[in-house]
């Protein structure tokens, strides 16, 4: 089955916004695929949640946004760490525990933040980050900037409570949040078609007084439009919205998901929705790059991550000497 392109790339993007996007999904992907060869490997403790195939949503999402906006990450939140800027290097001896890592190797795959780059952290806790984006808003709004946060979630996440009384508190208090559900068809190993009885989750932001709207999430230039549209009047208006980006992630829940609830069938379907392979092709079809300048910025994007696991993988440790600081009780 033949690749099928995005939409037409937008007015204001050029050949540079063009390539950044194109590398930061191959960087994504190379960053998990390399996560989990290292989790096999021994050298990454724990488990992890991948993203592989959502790669569209996290980069369309966070170009939509100014250097200095903010977000709130999920247990799935690799590629939205890398699109808002991390530094690969520090993010690898993250998830290698090593003591260099943007959390001193505590946090780990679930659990990392880069603060200063405005990614106020992912969350172990299925919509974890939903309430305190209420609190970011409020502060954002009392502090009079004209800051926005995005608050990523899972599908998942839209049937908890606090998905419910953070949009309404959001709305009546009129604050620069954009919310963005990740619809990757699974909580888990619960499809989304029986967990709820509407056919598109951003209907529920009618209940809220607030704009929804769905998009195809593995259609970067998509997901860019409709998110940078709920970042404005997020900014200008103080308005808050709910994005919807129908996607799919190809690998299991974590690495402990034996994947048993989906048929091959359907995982290949969605294959064949490639977010970058998509992108690529539209940028092959509007003639700004050749097919060996776009197997050069791949060839660059795994270049860096190889440079990222040299760098991990040189770390000192952790000395046993910290290991209670953090610890509060």
């Amino acid at each position: 089955m033949a690749i099928n392109t995005t939409q037409p790339l937008p007015d204001h993007w050029g050949k540079d916004d063009a390539r950044k996007a194109l590398k930061l999904m191959h960087t994504i992907r190379g960053f998990e695929e390399k996560a989990e060869q290292l989790y096999m490997l021994g050298k990454i403790h724990g488990t992890m949640h991948l993203s592989i195939g959502m790669e569209a949503s996290a980069v369309g999402s966070i170009l939509a946004l100014k250097p200095d906006d903010y977000i709130l990450s999920t247990h799935r939140g690799h590629g939205h760490c890398i699109a808002k800027g991390a530094d690969l290097k520090l993010m690898m001896a993250e998830f290698m525990g090593k003591e260099a890592g943007y959390c001193r190797g505590r946090g780990g795959s679930m659990h990392i933040a880069d603060v200063e780059g405005g990614n106020l952290g992912a969350n172990g806790v299925v919509g974890g980050g939903i309430p305190i984006a209420v609190g970011v808003g409020l502060g954002l709004k009392m502090q009079k900037t004209d800051k926005v946060i995005l608050c990523f979630f899972g599908d998942g996440a839209a049937n908890t409570g606090a998905f419910h009384e953070a949009l309404n508190m959001t709305a009546i208090y009129e604050l620069p949040v954009v919310f963005v559900c990740e619809n990757n068809q699974y909580a888990m190993s619960f499809s989304v078609q029986d967990a709820m009885r509407i056919e598109e989750i951003s209907l529920r932001a009618a209940g809220y007084g607030m704009k929804g709207v769905t998009v195809d999430g593995n259609d970067v230039v998509a997901v860019h439009q409709a998110v940078s549209e709920a970042v404005a009047l997020a900014r200008d208006n103080h308005a808050p919205s709910l994005v919807e980006s129908v996607t799919y992630r190809w690998r299991g829940h974590s690495k402990s998901d034996a994947n048993r609830y989906r048929t091959s069938e359907e995982i290949e379907k969605w294959k064949q929705r490639d977010p970058i392979q998509r992108f690529a092709a539209t940028l092959l079809k509007e003639n700004l790059f050749s097919q060996a300048q776009l197997e050069e910025i791949e060839q660059a994007a795994y270049a860096d991550i190889e440079a990222a696991v040299a760098f991990a993988d040189a770390c000192e440790e952790p000395d046993i000497a910290g290991i209670e600081e953090g610890v509060y009780a």
